[in-house]
């Protein structure tokens, strides 16, 4: 039987928050840390007046105290105070959606995405098989639109990594692009078949590119050498530190092919704090393993929560492997593919959903929406009504009528902005101008009424809230043609995102009563900037610097103008 109590963690160190309160409030013991003179927004009452605070007070793990006269009567000798100077304090930003095992492997490996031509992106792979011949090179990500807009093929890299085999994965890893050492380890010939939910390009001869899609990229990944457990970890590591650098004190891990980065994130737990907070969520096809879990260890701590699954209606606009109703604009030939067949996701979401896991589903194109809402409404059908907090991740093209379906199922949008003005800058290419009409939806989304949440899907996006922030209120394409906004009318303001990347991600993890906002009983996750995202100019907002991250009530990044 599902019980939303289980969800929110258990033990003393996450008593419930009117316990605490009430706990805190009755204790004389001075504050252990006091954060005054800034300007706090603490996430209560969206555009209201209530959302603003000048100081916070900390016990422990808890924020305890808000404003100045609260703060200042805990505060003792022993107090740590900071000065914030006028600073931004906020509820620590919570990302909805990252692959976090492979972003922070991408941190160590070539920066294929910022390279403007053939040469420059041949240049970068020999350089990188040079340092490491002996080993797999598995990017760095590009994308063919920053290349002039052809496919790469392994014709472009052969001569360069003849023993090497490389698959460096497309910006949105729904595709690789592998050299021919790669196809012949991974034994794709010109007699190899498309997998199902899968594509191997091919050229007008019928040989293989190199660049395989979705599913059959699982014909390379079986043949790539693990990591080892201390790689796995030291990569973490960085992840972590990049992530906290950027103002993040939780991610959520949608991983729906293999259990990597929670296996590892579970030994690196068992060593102590992981500095950050993680949700991870499993493969869907492994349900029955996730709740055998469940009934063993329970669903996680404060640090390292789990019970969640997630798969793949489709693939990728990019990939063109992103599922319409009607063919694609630049080719008729396709509508994109299903990454798990219909029939076998519906029986699998129904029988996640009776062991009472939260499910989230990818769905990119159109058609792909509107079987995950179909489905999700006759799960709720058959199992009947209750806070299940169904998840629809990415949710790029609607119909413009399926918006309202949102917030009438109660299912989550859990978007990422950033994709916008990356994608803006061809989709309509793809798609075709009527399409648009639904296309990264944010602004009707909101106000539909639904619960929109913000995140990045780093690596395929920067982790970055001010840059998701940003591309979210302008929508200004990152090649700088659309200075009013890419579809304008999506626009939303910085609040409105503030509120996406801090309460409605705490709510989207079952966390709303312990994260997310800026309360007394409030776990002490909490983020500062250098500026006030809400009153400057919006042009400014990638510059915003965060200056210090508390988790947990620990400092744990600084930046050096701190």
């Amino acid at each position: 039987m599902f019980d939303r109590r289980l969800f929110l963690g258990s033990g003393a160190a996450l008593l419930g928050t009117a316990a605490f309160a009430r706990h805190a409030f009755a204790s004389s013991a001075p504050l252990d840390v006091a954060l005054i003179g800034g300007s706090v927004w603490t996430g209560a009452g969206l555009g209201g007046g209530g959302a603003r605070a000048d100081a916070i007070g900390i016990v422990g793990d808890r924020i305890v105290a808000v404003g100045a006269g609260a703060v200042k009567a805990r505060t003792a000798r022993s107090t740590r105070v900071v000065d914030l100077k006028g600073a931004f304090a906020l509820p620590a930003f919570i990302d909805n959606h990252t692959h976090f095992l492979m972003g922070s492997n991408a941190l160590t490996r070539p920066d294929l995405l910022s390279v403007k031509n053939r040469a420059e992106f041949v240049a970068r792979i020999a350089a990188a098989v040079k340092a490491e011949p002996d080993h797999w090179l598995l990017g760095g990500s590009w994308d063919e639109q920053r290349l002039g807009g052809q496919l790469p093929t392994r014709a472009w890299i052969d001569a360069v990594s003849p023993n090497t085999p490389v698959a460096v994965p497309r910006t949105d890893l729904h595709s690789y692009l592998c050299n021919s050492v790669a196809l012949k380890l991974a034994g794709i010939t010109r007699d190899t078949p498309d997998p199902e939910g899968g594509v191997i390009v091919r050229d007008d001869k019928g040989e293989p590119t190199g660049v395989v899609k979705d599913n059959a990229k699982e014909l390379v990944n079986r043949v790539i050498p693990p990591l080892t457990s201390a790689q796995l970890e030291a990569s973490l590591r960085g992840g972590i530190a990049h992530g906290l650098k950027h103002g993040f004190a939780q991610v959520h891990v949608p991983d729906p092919f293999d259990w990597d980065c929670f296996d590892a994130l579970r030994r690196l737990r068992a060593k102590g704090e992981t500095d950050m907070r993680f949700y991870n969520f499993v493969p869907l096809r492994d349900w029955d393993k996730m709740a055998a879990l469940i009934k063993a260890e329970g669903r996680g701590d404060g640090w390292l929560r789990w019970g969640g699954v997630k798969a793949l209606v489709d693939g990728s606009l990019g990939a063109r492997t992103a599922l319409f109703h009607d063919p694609y604009t630049d080719d008729p030939h396709t509508r994109g593919v299903r990454v798990m067949p219909l029939a076998e996701l519906r029986e699998k979401v129904i029988a996640a959903d009776r062991a009472g896991l939260h499910v989230t589903v990818h769905a990119i194109g159109d058609e792909a929406n509107d079987d995950i809402l179909d489905l999700y409404a006759e799960v709720e059908q058959l199992h009947g009504k209750r806070d299940r907090r169904f998840r629809v991740e990415h949710a790029q093209h609607i119909a413009p009528a399926t918006i309202p379906r949102f917030a009438k199922q109660n299912v989550i949008a859990s978007v990422q902005p950033y994709h916008a003005v990356d994608d803006g800058r061809w989709a309509v290419k793809r798609i075709g101008e009527k399409r648009l009409n639904g296309t990264y939806a944010f602004g009707s989304l909101i106000r539909s009424g639904a619960t929109v949440t913000f995140g990045s899907d780093w690596p395929v996006a920067p982790l970055s809230a001010m840059e998701g922030i940003y591309a979210a209120v302008m929508r200004e394409t990152i090649d700088g043609a659309n200075p009013q906004g890419w579809l304008p009318d999506q626009k939303v303001t910085v609040e409105q995102s503030l509120h996406a990347y801090t309460v409605a991600n705490a709510y989207a993890g079952f966390q709303e009563d312990r994260l997310g906002r800026i309360a007394p009983g409030f776990l002490a996750d909490i983020t500062v900037l250098d500026a006030d995202p809400t009153a400057i100019d919006p042009e400014k907002l990638p510059r915003v610097e965060v200056l210090r991250t508390f988790v947990g009530g620990r400092e744990r990044f600084t930046a050096a103008a701190a």
